[in-house]
């Protein structure tokens, strides 16, 4: 049987079943009994495990890691799903741990995104539509519903469920066992069952480097608005409008056009502040 290969051979075990349709790049490297489908493509320097399955319109970028299990490119679990010919897109760079699901979105013309650099791991679920950034940490059995959109570098604990439609800004750290069913804003640390924000994210800003720039001037600011924007008395819409009276650099007018639009039509709100 041949192959579609591209730049070079491929080391496909002879247990895995590859569609002869699908697009294997150079250096891939493909586990037993893996099972891939005719539209799917795999970059170079990929690894393919064990009992993998690559199903329906999956694109997958360059030295991508899938675990054993995993199933990337299912239908999606949607009613409304009606045969469309959706698509799964993967960045570079990923490691997609064991049993991890990734669905296809829903209606024609749709995707399920994830950038680069990422680590979804064991038994987490990302479901249609998702768009994730790069360089996002989700923890074990994580359940992420449709529509969920994942900023850079945010970090998610395990065992929590994520609602569908809710977008996590950059930054964010969400603790293990809270339940998100609202929006999480930049830079916050979240946790509880109902989830509540409990400040900024000081570890996470300090590590990216941001206190490092124009003498700490940026960090400052944006401890400045969140302090605003939360105080006891505050109503959020007025307090995003007061905060719009300075010039505000890129962290804090990162945070205050998160919030904007997460008030805004069609979104589910932010979650609101709790005692630390």
């Amino acid at each position: 049987m041949s192959y579609a290969v591209s730049g070079g051979e491929t080391r496909i075990h002879p247990t895995a079943v590859v569609d002869p349709k699908a697009q294997i790049d150079q250096g891939v490297e493909i586990g037993p009994y893996a099972v891939i489908g005719a539209e799917v493509s795999i970059g170079a320097g990929s690894r393919i495990g064990p009992h993998v399955v690559l199903d329906g319109r999956v694109r997958m970028g360059r030295g991508n890691r899938i675990f054993p299990g995993a199933s990337i490119g299912a239908e999606p679990q949607d009613l409304k799903y009606n045969g469309a010919p959706t698509e799964v897109v993967i960045g570079d760079d990923n490691a997609i741990r064991e049993c991890v699901t990734i669905n296809r979105a829903t209606h024609e013309g749709e995707q399920t995104r994830i950038g680069n650099g990422n680590l979804l791991m064991a038994y987490s679920h990302l479901g249609h539509n998702c768009d994730l950034g790069d360089r996002i940490v989700i923890a074990n059995g994580v359940a992420v519903a449709g529509h969920v959109v994942i900023a850079d570098r945010a970090v998610i604990g395990g065992v929590l469920g994520i609602h569908q439609f809710v977008h996590i800004g950059t930054m964010a750290m969400v603790g293990g066992m809270s339940r998100i069913d609202r929006d999480v804003p930049p830079f916050a640390i979240v946790e509880g069952h109902p989830g509540r924000l409990r400040g900024l994210n000081r570890i996470g800003l300090k590590r990216s480097g941001l206190a490092e720039i124009d003498g700490g001037a940026q960090i400052k600011q944006l401890q400045q608005i969140w302090s605003q924007i939360y105080r006891s008395d505050a109503v959020l819409a007025d307090a995003l409008a007061e905060a719009r009276q300075q010039t505000l650099l890129p962290p804090a007018e990162t945070l205050v056009s998160f919030l904007e639009a997460s008030i805004g039509p069609g979104r589910r709100g932010p979650l609101p502040a709790g005692r630390s």
